[in-house]
């Protein structure tokens, strides 16, 4: 029998994102998001997610904005400022996307965790201040707040992990930032600095694991 299921990592367009899922035939029941980065594609963060959680189910998704040889999130003005319309279009698009994709594939969306890297990490936390309670977990790897404008939302049952890189000087002056926007809204921070640029490797992968270890998904229910 092979590492994989049936499900093994095709690409899928049943849903409004284009999408690869990962279950291995020992899965855990934990299930991760995966939100790659700019001009890049859905398998990007696959390998990362490997060396996280190898027993994880992996649902990689692919932004649907083309940029170059790539994709990304939403459309972006300058590298630090971005289109509002298209941020609160694709960001509401992606929440319908999890929602299904957890009624498709029987998804427990409290033993889900979302991770996302640069502009993907940009829509976890869009997603989590538009659409509050679809997102209890999230590990977000050189992100930035991108919404100009923020409801009033309580982010109590959110436990977020951010890791900035310290010679990330695109992005990690702007990490501070949504720390505080996110801790004001009542989510539960963890804030790590790794010593690297914007790309990410092991560093944030064993940081992530041992973050994981801290705030355990919730138990499976018993029938």
């Amino acid at each position: 029998m092979t590492e994989e299921t049936s499900q093994d990592g095709a690409l899928r367009r049943d849903l409004a994102f284009r999408y690869r899922l990962y279950k291995p035939v020992d899965s855990t029941g934990e299930c991760f998001f995966l939100l790659h980065g700019s001009g890049v594609d859905e398998t990007t963060l696959v390998p990362l997610a490997r060396e996280i959680a190898p027993r994880a189910m992996l649902i990689a998704v692919r932004g649907r904005i083309v940029q170059e040889d790539g994709f990304r999130w939403f459309a972006r003005i300058t590298p630090t400022r971005f289109e509002q319309h298209s941020i609160r279009t694709e960001t509401s698009t992606f929440a319908g996307f999890v929602a299904d994709a957890a009624t498709r594939h029987n998804l427990d969306l409290s033993r889900t965790t979302f991770l996302g890297y640069s502009n993907g990490a940009n829509l976890v936390s869009s997603l989590m201040l538009l659409h509050p309670g679809l997102v209890e977990r999230a590990a977000l790897l050189r992100p930035m707040p991108v919404l100009d404008d923020v409801p009033a939302t309580d982010l109590s049952k959110a436990r977020v992990l951010i890791i900035a890189g310290a010679a990330d000087l695109t992005y990690a002056p702007f990490a501070p930032a949504l720390v505080t926007l996110l801790s004001q809204h009542g989510a539960e921070l963890d804030t790590r600095i790794v010593p690297s640029g914007h790309e990410f490797g092991n560093a944030d992968a064993a940081i992530v694991r041992q973050w994981l270890k801290a705030s355990p998904a919730a138990p499976i229910a018993q029938s």
